[in-house]
């Protein structure tokens, strides 16, 4: 590993912590999130966790708890990859699933005494070898849905449990290759700005088949599903999206991307902010509520073209800003689970 290459030494920096959260103990993993992350990290984490203190807060209030629901708490990654942001920020995104037995309830999400698993996007912002900020989705409708406390509506895409990449080369390796890495990120960055070409020419003037592989995957949070091909993305996501939300633009600059090989990544927290307008959204009514939303991306490019889209979004915190508490209503559906029918 070359010396000059930050982004090699910054993966190598997170590596104890993956290993120690792979072959799971606690105190392990305590020790490891001392000495991977600053003590005064920014730790920004899906709804219902929001923003923790540090490292300290991440594991008492987040690992902690779901290691006691998961005794045999396994962390896969499928993707490890790093850049710099346009902003100047060194990241590594990270894209995979904690896998377990689900013995205890979580977030009063009931147990199902099988192996469970929930997917993760976690980006740490690194300085000088140590996490400074991290901003992580997990899915944690996915685990209501593997435990059958469905709380909202159906998803209108597959559900499924999400591949890693096709390829099987997301835990990307060095030397880094530079000029690959800007063609991906300048593809991903064309296709963006065609989604953008929408509000004024439609369908047609955002191009989609110049960006996307006729058989892409787009894979979406639980609550939205996958979608196969230009026509599942359409159908399954992209149509319901944009007639729910027509306005939606990005934060002023907050979404940082970069690039690594043949994969870009997207930060932001919040990335993208809305009206819930038009048809509504996944049977949220039209009520002209305004709302921002944290999606954090991953982009596989192939032969100049995108193949595989991952996506996780905070749906609970999209919930929670038009009232919505996912959770309780979960609960309520579920009561005869916890004896409290009377």
């Amino acid at each position: 590993m070359s010396t000059n290459d930050i982004h090699a030494l910054n993966k190598a920096a997170l590596a104890p912590l993956r290993a120690a959260q792979y072959n799971y103990e606690a105190a392990t993993v305590r020790a490891a999130l001392g000495q991977v992350f600053r003590p005064d990290a920014e730790v920004h984490l899906a709804t219902p966790f929001e923003d923790l203190d540090g490292p300290d807060g991440l594991y008492q209030q987040a690992y902690a708890p779901l290691h006691q629901a998961l005794p045999d708490l396994e962390r896969r990654d499928t993707i490890v990859m790093a850049g710099s942001s346009l902003q100047g920020y060194d990241w590594v995104g990270c894209c995979g699933y904690y896998t377990g037995t689900f013995v205890k309830p979580w977030l009063d999400i009931p147990s199902t005494g099988h192996q469970v698993a929930m997917r993760f996007h976690e980006f740490y912002r690194m300085v000088d070898g140590q996490v400074v900020e991290l901003q992580a989705l997990w899915d944690i409708p996915e685990l209501m849905l593997q435990a059958g406390a469905w709380p909202m509506t159906p998803s209108l895409g597959r559900e499924w449990q999400v591949p890693g990449p096709a390829t099987q080369d997301g835990l990307v390796a060095g030397p880094r290759d530079v000029a690959r890495a800007e063609r991906s990120l300048q593809l991903v960055l064309a296709m963006l700005e065609g989604l953008s070409r929408y509000a004024t020419g439609g369908v047609a003037a955002m191009q989609l088949e110049a960006y996307w592989h006729p058989r892409m995957s787009w894979y979406g949070p639980s609550g939205i599903g996958t979608g196969r091909g230009i026509a599942g993305f359409r159908h399954w996501h992209q149509i319901p999206f944009l007639n729910g939300m027509p306005d939606r633009r990005g934060t002023g600059g907050k979404g940082e991307f970069f690039a690594d090989a043949d994969y870009v990544a997207v930060s932001g927290w919040p990335n993208m902010q809305a009206t819930i307008s038009g048809d509504g959204w996944m049977g949220i009514a039209p009520a002209g509520q305004q709302i921002t939303m944290r999606s954090l991306d991953f982009w596989r490019c192939e032969n100049g073209l995108i193949r595989e889209n991952w996506v996780l979004v905070d749906l609970l915190h999209v919930y929670r800003q038009i009232g919505v508490d996912v959770l309780a209503r979960m609960r309520e559906f579920n009561k005869a689970r916890w004896g409290s029918v009377t």
